[in-house]
C-alpha cells in the first residue's frame, strides 16, 4: 500500500490547491435605458429600470 513518507504542510497542500479558488471579476453590461455599467440581471442602480420597466422610482 503506498503511504506517504512525511506530512504535506499546510503551504505546500495550498500550493497545489491555489488554482481552483480563484474568484472571478463579476461581468458587466450596458444599461438599455441610461447606458451606464451595470451587473447583469440586476437592476441598474443609476436609473431604477430592469428589463425595460421602472421598477424603483429614481430622481435624474
Amino acid at each position: 500500500m503506498a503511504v506517504p513518507k512525511r506530512k504535506v504542510s499546510k503551504a505546500r497542500r495550498d500550493k497545489r490547491r491555489n488554482n481552483v479558488w480563484k474568484i472571478e471579476v463579476p461581468s458587466l453590461v450596458k444599461c438599455s435605458q441610461c447606458g451606464e455599467l451595470k451587473r447583469a440581471h440586476r437592476l441598474c442602480p443609476n436609473c431604477g429600470y430592469y428589463h425595460g420597466r421602472q421598477v424603483i422610482e429614481k430622481e435624474s
